[in-house]
């Protein structure tokens, strides 16, 4: 007898061996209709595996992530089929699934592929998807797999990594492809396809080695499903925050300042500035004290952090002085810089918990594939801060940092987002530092603190820092799509490797543990989601132009400036649209550069000493009294959230 466990903890029992779709019809015929895959002890695998020990089991349909996941690499092979019939001498790599899709690596050789090809490819997808062929998997040898691809250099380089007894292959029709698992179960379940672009990668990521094409491409159950899906990417595009950066005047990028380095204009400053003001007013709120610190340190720094260790690869190089064997790297994390502030006195415990907090712009080396607008950049700045605190004190800063994320992401409408409790993977423990037990303390002072505010959580092991769990929150913006904005960590390793102390009150030195915190995470990162999910209509109180006065003549732009300055008085940031244009496409103009307000002025206006309001999406408010407006404005942009220490 074979106890099966749901993810209820629910148990159904079988004679003999059975299969993750003998487990579904067991429930209801409907469910084995839709269950597409399966995890068995923690493995995604085929509904046809056989199970022949008590075993856990989660059935999948397409409404479940590890669903799609399945079906968008079982897509990916039906493409690689598609390809090398239309291109048989190209060299197929890999073909895994993405967060939406999936992608296949290809050596086309001497042959390319353009746009004007996707279209007979996926008609041929579609063709091979209707034979509704079973996917089979099975094991080989390496001696076998080897043979089999010995015209692909890169099958055999991935085949030369494996063992034997851990290879397999996977036939589906006519075509057969190196691969370990978690197919859907045929073809005939692909009803939609769409190869979404074609773009260059270099093998295995590395720059050395030979570029290929990754075709990039989406499939679904219904076509239904993919027209929403297309829509959905057209507005996408028009939220792309490059285009509207661009568009408002928000940053630009410079060939002469260097790839993924931003400029930010004008307006983006201004933007930039409300935004660090308003975490800063909070802060002060929650007892925190600002610091600065250099933008490059010395690499023993680093060295004594671990990042050198873990990141040195990674980052820029050091840079060497005329002394000899001195070496100072640009700044790839601020809080070795804190810790070092947190040494310059020796605290008592009636001095902690200290909340040192810098908007520090720190730098990494990205390749340049992988830049991408201000999302992926080589230089960022962190709303970062760093908290040292008695082990005792740990709990409630703790959920205090959580109330600070939770009034940031309410106070700019982030709603809908989950905590991930980001902890170490313990299969691999040596890829992180420090005791299991400052480990376990750790982690369990996040779960505990996260569980005491309600959040709504899910834990990913391996996903924790090299030197601390962490809680980080995945935002879902307006188009659905998932970021990780703020995070909070728990460190009890740098202040060992830093040797911090305080007195505490046995007049004993002892050592503090730090937290880590970022509610934006980095600036640059955060106005990218932020101009995306609002799609550049900012909240009113952070527009960085929140009106925009328009004299219907040049006689009237004296008293626009006397408005102006009034309106600059009250905090209200704007501009003087004294263009010699008319009125309608003045504010025609204001409406595109998504301006909150349009204060027009002429001859009533000056004297009465009042405006006439327009608001952006409403129209004409009326004419108001600069007081009155002022009024109106302040309700209109409060944020209904307040952060209370």
């Amino acid at each position: 007898m074979i106890k099966i466990t749901l993810p209820d903890n629910s148990v159904r029992e079988f004679e003999g061996a059975t299969t993750p779709l003998d487990v579904a019809k067991s429930i209801s015929e409907g469910l084995a209709r839709n269950t597409i895959s399966a995890v068995v002890n923690g493995t995604q695998v085929e509904i046809t595996t056989p199970i022949t020990t008590d075993s856990t089991v989660q059935l999948l349909t397409w409404n479940d992530d590890l669903g799609k996941k399945a079906f968008w690499h079982s897509s990916a092979h039906l493409l690689a089929q598609a390809i090398l019939e239309f291109y048989p001498n190209a060299k197929l790599t890999i073909g895994p699934a993405i967060e939406s899709g999936f992608y296949y690596d290809v050596d086309f050789g001497d042959q390319t592929l353009s746009e004007k090809d996707f279209d007979k490819i996926e008609k041929k997808v579609l063709e091979n998807a209707k034979k509704g062929s079973t996917f089979s998997l099975y094991p080989v040898s390496k001696e076998e797999a080897l043979k089999t691809y010995a015209d692909n250099p890169y099958k055999v380089e991935l085949i030369s990594n494996l063992n034997d007894g851990e290879i397999t292959f996977v036939t589906h029709d006519n075509f057969t492809d190196l691969c370990r698992g978690g197919h859907i179960p045929n073809t005939g379940i692909v009803k939609a396809v769409k190869i979404l672009n074609a773009a260059g990668a270099y093998w295995r990521g590395n720059e050395k080695n030979p570029q290929l094409t990754r075709v990039y491409g989406i499939s679904f159950p219904k076509q239904k499903e993919l027209t929403e899906y297309l829509e959905l990417l057209e507005e996408a595009k028009r939220r792309d925050h490059r285009k509207l950066g661009k568009e408002l005047g928000i940053f630009a990028f410079s060939e002469k300042v260097g790839a993924g380095l931003p400029l930010w204009l004008p307006k983006g400053t201004a933007l930039r500035k409300k935004l660090e003001n308003f975490l800063s007013e909070a802060q002060k709120k929650g007892g925190y004290e600002f610091v600065m610190s250099p933008h490059i340190g010395a690499k023993e720094l680093y060295v004594t952090s671990g990042h050198w260790d873990k990141y040195g690869a990674d980052s820029f190089q050091p840079i060497k002085t005329p002394n000899e064997g001195e070496e100072f790297m640009l700044k790839p994390m601020n809080c070795p810089h804190h810790c070092e502030i947190y040494k310059t006195s020796q605290w008592s415990y009636r001095d902690l918990p200290k909340r040192y907090a810098e908007f520090g712009t720190v730098y990494r080396y990205e390749q340049s594939g992988e830049l991408h607008g201000l999302t992926r950049v080589r230089g960022f700045t962190q709303d970062d801060a760093h908290l040292f605190c008695t082990p005792d004190q740990l709990m409630d800063e703790f959920k205090k940092t959580i109330d600070l994320v939770l009034y940031v992401f309410g106070s700019l409408g982030f709603a809908d987002f989950t905590a991930q409790i980001s902890l170490r993977d313990p299969d691999n423990k040596e890829k992180y530092i420090g005791t299991d037990e400052n480990w376990e303390k750790a982690e369990n002072a996040i779960v505990t603190a996260a569980k005491e505010k309600g959040l709504n959580t899910v834990t990913e092991y391996g996903e924790a820092a090299f030197y601390g769990p962490k809680l980080d929150f995945m935002v879902k913006d307006a188009l659905g799509r998932k970021w990780q904005l703020g995070t909070i960590q728990v460190d009890y390793n740098l202040p060992e490797r830093f040797d911090l102390t305080y007195i505490g009150s046995d007049n004993e030195k002892h050592r503090p543990v730090m937290i880590h915190r970022a509610p934006f995470g980095s600036m640059e990162r955060f106005i990218a989601i932020l101009l995306e999910n609002t799609a550049g209509d900012f909240p009113l109180w952070l527009a960085p132009d929140q009106f925009t006065i328009l004299p219907i003549s040049e006689k009237y732009v004296d008293y626009a400036k006397k408005v102006s300055q009034l309106l600059e008085n009250h905090d209200i940031s704007g501009l003087i649209d004294d263009r010699n244009e008319k009125t309608g496409k003045k504010i025609r103009d204001a409406e595109l550069k998504k301006i909150p307000f349009m204060l027009v002025v002429g001859e009533n206006e000056e004297k009465d000493g009042t405006i006439s309001v327009r608001r952006r999406g409403e129209g004409d408010l009326g004419v108001m009294s600069i007081n009155d407006f002022v009024t109106y404005f302040k309700e209109a942009s409060k944020t209904g959230f307040e952060y209370k220490a």
